[in-house]
């Protein structure tokens, strides 16, 4: 058994490093598209579409269909994820608008405050209690965010959406657990009528931007559905298989490799502004310094 474990958790820090490392470089995925005209919203439809499709193609290999059939005669299922995929939903366009508009920084400030938000939202939601490190992370966050609102003069809004999308997200699902590619599939299903209602009325208005594309930009749109698709898999497989406290150290390998790539983009940090990240920075690495602590003593008992 012990000869196992070892090998298990090199597996699960593997599968984290692969979907983190996937949702850290999706600006790169995406920007082929910066340089088109299509909006935030089609490319949103289109991400849901063929999401939705290849979910299918997955579950149908995985025989996992029960799982989602059992769901529809669900009602209360049903109400939660309807409300997980309008979540989810919101997350993936205000990533997408961010990506395509240059504000790839600020929506790394958004995955770096998630995991405090989170522990704030287990807090309280669920009467989980905050020890001192995590006391002091959130209460940095919170002073770096208002740093940002009055003397930088900058309301960091896409950072804050995108964590408190993705933070009740998570909370949500949590209430209505399923396999993570059943309930992955319910939620695209569910947001499939409305992103085809919207492609169609876009192209009977004769605004729908898709011919105009190149083969690229056309190619990105079509493995937009693997691309979400497989890191959640990928991070089912590794929290499974390594402790929560190890995933959230992990975590950051995503928001770091967006830092980095807008830095790369030509997208600016400095001034006042450059403080409150600093602030939020110095609380993500409080967090992290938590939980290395937690997982020490966990060794030792």
């Amino acid at each position: 058994m012990n000869a196992i474990m070892p090998t298990e958790q090199r597996k699960g820090i593997l599968y984290a490093l692969g979907c983190y490392g996937i949702w850290g470089t999706f600006p790169l995925f995406w920007y082929p598209l910066n340089q088109s005209a299509m909006p935030a919203q089609q490319i949103l439809a289109q991400r849901i579409t063929w999401s939705a499709i290849f979910a299918i193609i997955l579950l149908l290999i995985f025989k996992q269909g029960k799982a989602l059939l059992k769901a529809f005669g669900q009602p209360k299922v049903l109400a939660t994820f309807a409300l997980s995929s309008f979540l989810v939903a919101m997350n993936w366009l205000i990533y997408l608008w961010a990506i395509i508009n240059h504000h790839v920084v600020e929506a790394s400030l958004g995955y770096f405050i998630n995991p405090l938000f989170s522990v704030l939202l287990g807090f309280l939601f669920f009467k989980e209690k905050l020890n001192r490190t995590q006391i002091i992370a959130v209460i940095l966050a919170g002073m770096g965010i208002l740093w940002l609102v009055i003397l930088a003069g900058n309301i960091p809004w896409i950072g804050l959406l995108l964590a408190a999308s993705f933070g009740f997200y998570g909370l949500v699902r949590k209430l209505a657990p399923m396999p993570p590619l059943a309930g992955l599939t319910l939620e695209t299903l569910l947001m499939l009528p409305f992103a085809l209602a919207y492609l169609a009325w876009c192209g009977s208005q004769n605004i729908l931007v898709f011919s105009e594309l190149n083969a690229l930009q056309k190619t990105v749109l079509f493995a937009s559905g693997a691309a979400t698709t497989i890191p959640l898999l990928l991070f089912a497989a590794s929290a499974r298989r390594i402790s929560l406290s190890l995933l959230g150290i992990l975590q950051n390998l995503a928001p770091v490799c967006q830092l980095l790539l807008g830095l790369l983009f030509g997208e600016q940090l400095v001034g006042a502004k450059l403080g409150g990240y600093s602030l939020v920075w110095l609380g993500v690495l409080v967090f992290l310094y938590g939980a290395w602590q937690q997982m020490k003593q966990a060794k030792l008992s």
